[in-house]
């Protein structure tokens, strides 16, 4: 579903084009409240991201925005001069908790949700404690205690670790049965397969899908769980990086007037540095001696005195 976001009656007529699931929008509960966009801390990179609440706070979903350099949309008869594309994806909620449960975890001890999710840079993350799909999933990753009418959680790496390796597992399987190139036979820059089909191996899909969970999860956790995969380390990730880490997706915020115009910009935190293409490999090997530059060719003649 597109739709799109009025900045405010307030300001100016700038609006932005989104792309969001129905579910996100669902108008059966209009004694629920409206979706809400909201500022999270990023899971991965303790960051400021974007994040939206659906009705009710029944489902969360993550904002992502396409940003390509001087583009602009035609919408009725106006210009909007921000030109993103904003995508409205579903996210599982516990990526966002498990920051504060592992916090939490340092007492070791079981504590109430309340005493666990609690953030003076961004107070809207007890949200998240009426969020129903996080608090039915919460099990996947903590311990539960139950005293009297009250519920106490404790943080479990164990179950973390077995949870983000399903989270792996259905990834790969996704990944098979979408067709998605994967592994050393991926062409960085336009990500066309050079090889045949048969040179991807499991440890491929494998490598691939651990890389696009980490941009979920800490980086400490994400080692963790490369060691709960038993994958074996390698001297370079540069086969390995998946696709969304050079696309013009961002999780840093775009400043704007209000906190829901603060939409997720593109440069991963962990982001690899920018490799030269195959024609630049080949250009940097040839043998420049005696050539000339091409500025050369255009500069301006110096002209000789006539005696």
């Amino acid at each position: 579903m597109t739709t799109k976001k009025k900045r405010s009656a307030h300001t100016s007529n700038d609006s932005w084009v989104v792309i969001a699931a129905d579910s996100a929008l669902d108008k059966t509960k209009l004694d629920d409240g409206d979706p809400t966009f909201i500022r999270l801390r990023n899971p991965a990179t303790g960051a400021a991201s974007q994040y939206l609440f659906s009705r009710g706070d029944v489902r969360l979903y993550e904002v992502k925005a396409f940003v390509e350099d001087f583009h602009s949309w035609f919408i009725d008869q106006t210009v909007q001069r921000d030109g993103r594309l904003l995508y409205v994806t579903p996210m599982d909620p516990l990526f966002l908790l498990l920051p504060y449960l592992q916090s939490g975890a340092v007492e070791g001890k079981f504590q109430p949700l309340q005493q666990i999710v609690m953030d003076e840079d961004y107070p809207g993350c007890t949200r998240m404690l009426k969020c129903t799909q996080a608090l039915d999933t919460l099990q996947h990753v903590a311990d539960e205690k139950v005293v009297g009418s009250q519920k106490f959680h404790r943080y479990s790496q164990e179950k973390t670790m077995d949870w983000l390796k399903k989270k792996v597992l259905n990834t790969v399987s996704a990944l098979k049965k979408s067709d998605i190139s994967v592994g050393g036979g991926v062409k960085s820059t336009t990500y066309v397969r050079v090889k045949q089909e048969t040179d991807v191996t499991e440890e491929d899909y494998l490598r691939y899908a651990h890389g696009l969970i980490s941009e979920y999860i800490s980086e400490d956790l994400s080692k963790d769980l490369h060691k709960h995969l038993q994958l074996p380390e390698i001297s370079s990730p540069k086969e390995v990086e998946p696709p969304s880490k050079k696309r013009k997706l961002s999780d840093k915020p775009v400043e704007a007037g209000e906190d829901y115009t603060k939409f997720n910009s593109a440069d991963f935190a962990r982001k690899p540095p920018k490799k030269m293409t195959a024609a630049q490999k080949t250009l940097a090997k040839v043998d420049k001696t005696g050539m000339k530059s091409m500025s050369s060719f255009f500069s301006p003649k110096v002209k000789q005195e006539i005696k």
